[in-house]
């Protein structure tokens, strides 16, 4: 009997969880981002203006094409930096790969703005670094000073941890052996890890790329604080929009532009991939 109420008790919770939490704040911002917004008030007025605004306002389509590009190099970046670190946790960690592995979330003990605030202190005009550059005669580094550059960096160190923890949780249940049966058949160390350990691999890296890039797309902290006055991203012009502006229907039709904008993403990436050959089957075997 227990056994009976046991599965849909458990998929019931998180069901409900995620219908409270996530279905119906996503469907009244949809709702929203069909009517207006004048003088601080919501008005009921279904239409299509604030979709016209951002598909024919330059502005918001630079924001939307900025940040997409700067999601996809700071994941980039992220998995190229993640999967040495991980792949040598793997290797060498021994007993100690868990210690590691909770060492990259240290940062998360600290705030995100404070981490932010952290890194504008080592990467600014008067930073860490340029300061022991000009102490040694050197011309300052301008490129990390409120610039894109910055916004990445900043980027990078807030998402690295997590992506260096699911490849790392990726490689923690690939099997070995296979690369030393590779190996046993002739193929190069680099041969056996480019069709072997990377492949089998690779729907962890997927899911990596995802989460960095995900949130980079919506960020407002680190273009805020390090991007400087050319360094506006969607995100921080959507937050804008419930801020200072006002103007909350189009923030809702911006965060409906920016959440089908993930989904496409994520998808076109998917399509690129053979899940099939990462050895995912979440989708059944054929």
């Amino acid at each position: 009997m227990k056994r009976r109420f046991a599965g849909p008790l458990l998929l019931g919770i998180p069901t409900a969880f995620l219908l409270a939490l996530f279905v119906l704040p996503l469907v009244s911002m949809v709702v929203l981002s069909f009517w207006r917004t004048e003088n601080y008030h919501i008005v009921q007025d279904w239409n299509l203006g604030n979709y016209i605004t951002l598909a024919t306002g330059g502005a918001y389509v630079t924001f939307l094409i900025r940040s997409l590009v700067m999601a996809s190099i700071v994941s980039m970046v992220s998995v190229v930096i993640a999967w040495p670190v991980s792949y040598a946790i793997i290797l060498y960690g021994g007993r100690y790969r868990l210690l590691f592995t909770l060492a990259f979330a240290v940062p998360f003990l600290t705030g995100e703005v404070l981490r932010v605030i952290a890194l504008q202190g080592l990467l600014g005009p008067l930073g860490l670094i340029n300061g022991v550059l000009m102490s040694l005669g050197a011309a300052p580094l301008r490129f990390i000073m409120y610039t894109n550059v910055a916004s990445a960096i900043g980027l990078v160190y807030l998402y690295l941890p997590i992506v260096v923890t699911v490849i790392y949780l990726s490689l923690l249940n690939f099997d070995a052996r296979l690369i030393d049966a590779a190996k046993i058949f002739g193929a190069s160390p680099a041969r056996a890890f480019f069709e072997v350990t990377w492949p089998l691999n690779l729907f962890g890296t997927l899911i990596g790329f995802a989460l960095c890039f995900i949130p980079c797309l919506s960020a407002t902290l680190a273009p805020r604080f390090l991007g400087g006055p050319n360094g506006t991203l969607y995100g921080m012009a959507m937050a804008q929009q419930f801020g200072e502006s006002g103007t909350w229907a189009l923030g809702a039709a911006m965060g409906v532009v920016l959440f089908l904008t993930s989904i496409l993403a994520v998808l076109a990436v998917c399509l690129k991939v053979d899940l099939r050959r990462t050895g995912f089957t979440g989708l059944g075997r054929g």
